[in-house]
């Protein structure tokens, strides 16, 4: 053989280019995140999405379901307080009453409340009264400062535990931890998806040319990106009633001073910050009382109130001691932005301290805002029916989402659902982004500790699972 055939490599020639490094990108990142939190999240979101909905329209439920507690067709000008007060406790002789809450418009019936040992945390028995007549028309027990009745409180304790207690909050804070995640992430998908792509759809439109699985992907990308902003506002009202995250949530507003003012109640002393969660069905309620209460001071107190501008459905709590003063607070109501509250010296009619709306620091207003909105309860019914339809456009969402996990499964094979989005989405990203992300990942982690602890749990698991496929694959990458 002639060595002048022989190819002798150049020492100096660079070695033949491998594959082409592929660009960095958070997209596949946001992608695998996405589609996890969408598989193994969604279901905990479904079941919030569905009871949510059902808690916003409850308000209104009640109103129908409870009509003749709440409604009377008496004429005739309303009985003093102190006096339908004095029905009811002959109904209850067994009872302390607690707190009125007079009828405030013509045909309402008065609450009168008792604390009851036999009934639950933040429960409350309620006697109905006809303010014409000062007779009682029934009872019902209540729940919590938004006065919930038996219908709502089984849906708010459905949508809060699953009537599981304690132990069953971490469903529905686990929805709510990651529903903010699931939310932007796919919002960067689906903007990166319009980037991408070379027609000039509206991000806001579906594109109605396509057909098949990418017409499902339309309709869950287009939904969603119109209902992200109410998801996130959820999200983030949710994790202030939640049990691990709203702790973190409470000790920040504490050190801001963001908490919610309230009244002395002790004559002559100082008053403290309340926590306002009461509202949703199951946080806070009246104080125990004990002893005789003051209830022939009561009109004395009220009218104070109203002259001092209280006005508009109230509660007067009655003190049981006469180092205490009553507090008149006005009752959350549709379409009213303030909740005012005064505390009164009921043998002198004194106004003692006060608490205005107006004056409440803007995180205040806004939390009790916020807790209002998501009860369904600042604009009333139109509140709900918004509440309502985010709930069922939420549903679809989740709904598409699992129809595309089905239509990514091959044809072939014996697999029966989709594959996950390839691995190595985090060495597609910049290193500064890397370092970016685990910062980030472990403070959300620690303030929201639900989201933090399942993602761990996802990282090891999903690590696991390469491993194994690594391994039964002989070595070959299996993503």
């Amino acid at each position: 053989m002639s060595l002048s055939h022989v190819s002798i490599p150049d020492a100096g020639a660079s070695p033949p280019p491998g594959p082409p490094t592929p660009p960095r990108t958070a997209r596949p990142f946001f992608l695998r995140l996405h589609f996890y939190a969408g598989i193994l999240i969604a279901p905990f979101l479904l079941i919030a999405t569905i009871s949510g909905g059902l808690y916003a329209v409850a308000p209104t439920l009640e109103q129908i379901v409870y009509r003749d507690y709440l409604q009377v067709d008496t004429p005739g000008d309303p009985r003093p307080v102190s006096e339908q007060i004095a029905a009811a406790a002959a109904e209850r002789p067994d009872l302390t009453v607690s707190a009125v809450q007079p009828a405030a418009e013509p045909g309402d019936t008065t609450r009168v409340l008792f604390d009851d040992p036999s009934l639950g945390d933040s429960e409350r028995l309620s006697v109905f009264v006809d303010p014409a007549t000062a007779q009682p028309i029934g009872e019902l027990t209540v729940y919590g400062s938004s006065g919930a009745l038996p219908l709502r409180t089984w849906i708010s304790e459905l949508h809060r535990h699953l009537h599981l207690g304690e132990p069953g909050r971490i469903y529905s804070e686990l929805a709510a931890s990651w529903l903010w995640l699931v939310a932007l992430g796919g919002l960067y998908l689906w903007f990166d998806r319009r980037r991408r792509s070379p027609k000039k759809t509206s991000i806001l439109a579906v594109d109605r040319t396509t057909k098949g699985r990418n017409r499902t992907v339309e309709w869950h990308g287009v939904v969603g990106l119109w209902i992200a902003t109410g998801l996130l506002f959820l999200s983030a009202t949710g994790l202030m009633w939640s049990a691990y995250a709203g702790a973190n949530v409470a000790e920040v507003r504490s050190a801001l001073s963001w908490q919610t003012p309230t009244v002395a109640t002790a004559l002559g002393g100082a008053g403290s910050a309340a926590d306002e969660h009461a509202g949703h069905g199951s946080h806070g309620g009246a104080a125990t009382s004990t002893g005789t209460p003051r209830v022939d001071e009561v009109d004395t107190a009220l009218a104070s109130a109203r002259g001092a501008g209280v006005d508009g459905p109230v509660e007067v709590s009655i003190p049981s001691d006469d180092a205490t003063a009553f507090t008149v607070a006005e009752i959350r109501r549709p379409w009213v932005m303030s909740n005012d509250s005064v505390a009164v010296d009921g043998a002198t009619g004194q106004i003692t301290d006060a608490s205005w709306f107006a004056d409440w620091p803007l995180p205040a207003k806004l939390t009790a805002w916020g807790i209002q909105l998501h009860m369904g309860m600042l604009f009333g019914i139109v509140n709900q029916l918004v509440l309502l339809a985010l709930a069922v456009a939420l549903a679809t969402v989740i709904v598409r989402g699992y129809v595309l996990w089905w239509r990514r499964r091959p044809t072939r094979g014996d697999r029966i659902v989709g594959r996950a989005p390839a691995r190595g989405a985090v060495r597609r990203l910049h290193p500064a982004a890397v370092v970016g992300l685990v910062i980030g990942a472990i403070a959300i982690g620690w303030f929201v500790p639900l989201l933090g602890i399942s993602l761990v749990v996802f990282l090891v698991v999903d690590a696991a699972v390469g491993l194994y496929r690594r391994r039964t694959a002989g070595g070959t990458h299996v993503s």
